[in-house]
């Protein structure tokens, strides 16, 4: 085993806020070590479609930056850190405006972006690249990256894995990686910045998201330490299609350009979003839009799957804004939805829960900290589309900042390597475990749950936790699983994504973040209070 010991900042995810990181450090002169599973061309950012939030105000609607905070303390359920969200929504106009100034080919018309509408907000605030705007935020700043690798600044080891995490009194010590084409495992001793996506890997097949987004470095962090938050929270976009081995997005930024859902009743389409929700319609937020669509295909009165109809979209908007959403639609669905309505339906795309980071992206870990979907902080119960990439940008640059701080600030003896005997073993997640735990969380945490069922799904992830044959991987994903189902079950009311039918109304007395912690080897929940003046105004 080898070690790597100096005061770089080691950042684990190379997607848009592991590339965020590493280019915020490079620019303050820091050097980084930039460790991904896959090259950044095949991170889960790439896949994001439908655009960035900023209050430009470039569509004369007098946006501003206060609006966009409250849109995203409101859509959140106020679940969110009040500092970390002004914060965000101040710097969102300089964050894009930045990003298109490294060649993001954000749609624009005299240098001026265009923004589009997206859920649960009033104002156009959206900018975006036809419908792959993830795809083109990642080109631009993987080409910022590479200036400063050519500068020995940033470092990069393309697959390459984390396998274990090093804590002593509080502190990180240091991360193991493995080589995945050498099976070599190398030991990184200082800061840490953990940018690896969603828990996509617990519910694989039934996410919008890659599967190489595994969880296990969040279930890594969290036996070793690490506390978790509102782990219970997981958003089910509204609009999305099965295909291999994966859900598909269907973008909402169709439903930003005038698309509209219905279902069947008395034999006539029924837009049950515009009869509902008259001043936002169908472009509530995605959680409201998911439970709707989950009522009415329960309801006896109607028939048939919930429509997304958009043949009443211009030639301009499929030709200039989802030319590419149309593409894949008919690649994969031999369907031409300029031309028929797609039959859609929820399915879970995004994480609002992670890692328990402070407003300065630092765990409870001295020397850890996380960003992107990997953390928690900026989304509260329901994560607003459109503020996912921003939170990821942002975030990244953020806990850059902190960490090249912290790791200013180490004595030598905090950053010395583990011993170079120190071993390592690999021990690959059981694929027929994985699926088995996959199913029991899909069961219990569905768009609607009920106490008695979250009660059963904790005791059969509990019995697999004390399974004395699991091999240590499998202990850390059967742990975080049971953190999962166990933050469901403690939270007994009904907010933003988690709605419990046994408990439908939001109770002021879990105004509160649930925070897990592994405690004498057992996961525990507890509930930490917040305290944001926004609810009140």
């Amino acid at each position: 085993m080898s070690n790597k010991r100096d005061r770089r900042v080691n950042i684990i995810g190379a997607g848009l806020s592991g590339l965020s990181a590493a280019v915020t450090l490079a620019k303050m002169g820091a050097a980084c070590n930039l460790i991904s599973s896959q090259p950044s061309e095949r991170a889960q950012s790439v896949l994001a479609e439908g655009g960035i939030n900023a209050a430009l105000d470039t569509m004369g609607e007098h946006d501003t930056t206060a609006e966009h905070f409250s849109d995203t303390m409101k859509g959140g359920c106020y679940l969110e850190s009040e500092t970390a969200v002004r914060n965000l929504t101040e710097n969102a106009p300089g964050i894009v405006s930045w990003l298109f100034r490294l060649g993001t080919p954000f749609q624009s018309e005299n240098g001026n972006l265009i923004l589009r509408n997206f859920g649960g907000q009033k104002k156009k605030r959206t900018a975006y690249a036809k419908s792959s705007t993830g795809k083109m935020i990642m080109t631009a700043l993987i080409d910022e990256t590479r200036k400063y690798e050519a500068q020995g600044l940033i470092t990069r080891y393309p697959h390459h894995e984390m396998t274990d995490m090093k804590v002593r009194n509080g502190k990180l010590i240091s991360v193991a990686v493995r080589d995945n084409y050498t099976g070599e495992f190398i030991s990184f001793s200082g800061c840490t910045i953990l940018c690896t996506g969603g828990l996509n890997g617990f519910f694989e097949g039934m996410t919008t998201g890659t599967s190489q987004n595994t969880g296990n470095a969040a279930a890594i962090a969290f036996s070793a330490g690490a506390e978790l938050a509102n782990l219970e929270f997981i958003q089910y976009h509204p609009t999305t299609v099965g295909i291999s081995g994966k859900r598909m997005l269907v973008s909402e930024a169709a439903r930003g350009e005038g698309s509209r859902l219905f279902i069947m009743k008395d034999g006539k389409p029924y837009y049950f979003m515009e009869e509902k929700y008259p001043e936002l319609g169908n472009l509530m937020p995605r959680d409201v839009v998911s439970r709707e669509m989950f009522f009415v295909t329960h309801d006896p009165f109607f028939s048939g799957s919930v429509m997304l109809d958009m043949t009443a979209l211009s030639d301009a908007v499929w030709n200039n804004k989802l030319s590419d959403l149309r593409a894949e639609l008919i690649s994969y669905l031999d369907c031409d939805p300029k031309n028929e309505p797609v039959a859609v339906s929820p399915g879970i795309h995004f994480f609002m829960g992670g890692l328990h980071v402070n407003d300065r992206h630092e765990t409870n870990i001295e020397g850890l900290f996380a960003a992107g979907e990997a953390a928690c902080i900026y989304h509260g119960a329901n994560r607003l589309g459109g503020n996912s990439m921003l939170g990821a940008v942002f975030g990244g640059k953020t806990a850059a900042e902190a960490a090249a701080q912290r790791a200013a600030s180490m004595h030598e003896t905090e950053n010395a390597p583990e011993p170079a005997s120190e071993k390592y073993e690999y021990f690959p997640a059981d694929s027929g475990l994985s699926d088995r735990i996959k199913q029991i969380l899909f069961d219990g945490l569905g768009i609607v749950r009920e106490g008695k069922i979250l009660s059963e799904t904790a005791d059969k992830l509990r019995e697999i936790y004390e399974d004395t044959a699991l091999n240590a991987a499998d202990k850390k994903r059967a742990a975080l699983a049971l953190a999962m189902a166990e933050s469901a079950l403690a939270r007994k009311e009904s907010r933003g994504a988690h709605y419990r039918s046994d408990y439908p109304e939001t109770s002021e007395k879990f105004h509160s973040r649930t925070v897990a912690k592994m405690v004498s080897g057992k996961p525990e929940i507890r509930f930490e209070p917040l305290e944001n003046k926004e609810e009140n105004e």
